[in-house]
């Protein structure tokens, strides 16, 4: 862990967020479309950090989650970016109204939602960055196409009406599957780091609340326009440090959690066998014993019968019987004795 970092949410966490809110509303008194723009920016850098996170640590991540959401995000802020741009009043796609800015929110949060609810279920499988990245080109490239050529995505907002059934319907579907998102993290809770998971858990949370308050606005710059995007910058801040912040000062909570786990795992295994070993007694060196009695000397100088020293030195216990020699020298002239030893004779 570095020096001085601590993984719990700080009051310089607070301050710094609350400062970042702060400044933007100042922004928004001069000019929303400024607000607007900034908010969305952050969020846009924060996607494409953890895009650069997970690909510059790609060739010895072992972290699916991490894989899959690195790739993701870079799509997600891709099409956020065309979002941004295209944004009522910035003027640079001319001739698409509200609309076009709101389909682009619709097909990122869409993307968003998806990817963080299949996220989870890709812990132990095998994914190939190269196809993963093939994957979400493609789909965002019939994003574009469905939107800018063939227009076939369905409209999101009309002028003087405001958002259209689709659009509303959309984000109740986006907050159920962010809830569900949120199921399978807790589902798999195991394999994040404890502070990880809460952020993670507290961002889907606040974004949900983003995605409902998108489904009350008439004006692309109304109030509840404006909550959601501020929702959406707590949720990006969340992620930025739950993924980024985390991924870089404390790459074995993240990004290598599952060779640390590994590694605990292994130490406790070495734990058990050196215990185990341990309360294994052996006797070595040399043993002085009586060449008559065969009694032997212990360290203090006390000499002992055999079968005690060895059962006070070792885990072995003694039942006492005697073998067939023994046997001859005592009982060899007593009259059971060699009926009985008669009687075996015949019966083999």
């Amino acid at each position: 862990m570095e020096p001085g970092y601590h993984d719990s949410f700080q009051w310089t966490d607070l301050i710094t967020i609350g400062l970042i809110m702060a400044g933007l509303c100042g922004t928004s008194l001069y000019s929303y479309l400024l607000f607007h723009s900034l908010s969305e920016l952050f969020s846009i850098v924060v996607a494409f950090g953890i895009f650069m996170v997970v690909w510059n640590s790609r060739r010895f991540l072992d972290n699916n989650y991490m894989r899959f959401l690195g790739i993701a995000y870079l799509f997600i802020g891709s099409i956020d970016l065309v979002h941004t741009l295209a944004y009522k009043g910035m003027g640079i796609f001319t001739g698409y109204g509200a609309n076009l800015p709101t389909q682009m929110w619709i097909a990122a949060r869409y993307m968003e939602s998806i990817s963080l609810l299949i996220a989870p279920f890709l812990f132990g499988r095998k994914i190939r960055i190269s196809q993963l990245f093939s994957g979400y080109f493609a789909i965002t490239s019939l994003i574009f196409l469905s939107i800018f050529t063939l227009n076939v995505f369905p409209d999101c907002f009309i002028e003087g009406q405001g958002l259209t059934i689709f659009k509303k319907v959309s984000e109740y579907i986006i907050s159920l599957l962010l809830a569900g998102s949120m199921a399978a993290l807790r589902f798999k809770r195991n394999e994040f780091d404890p502070y990880v998971f809460k952020l993670l858990i507290a961002s889907i949370l606040i974004t949900i609340g983003a995605e409902l308050a998108f489904t009350f606005y008439v004006s692309v710059y109304g109030l509840s326009n404006f909550v959601g995007h501020f929702f959406k910058l707590i949720s990006f801040f969340l992620i930025y440090k739950a993924i980024i912040e985390t991924g870089l000062r404390q790459p074995y909570n993240l990004l290598f959690r599952n060779v640390e786990k590994r590694k605990k795992e292994l130490k406790e295994e070495r734990d058990r066998l050196k215990k185990a070993l341990d309360e294994i007694v052996t006797l070595q060196g040399l043993l002085p014993i009586c060449s008559v009695c065969k009694n032997i000397r212990d360290d203090k100088g006390y000499w002992n019968r055999i079968e005690t020293y060895i059962e006070k030195h070792s885990d072995a216990e003694f039942s006492h019987g005697l073998c067939p020699s023994c046997s001859e020298k005592l009982y060899g002239k007593e009259g059971w004795y060699i009926r009985s030893k008669k009687k075996r004779g015949k019966e083999k």
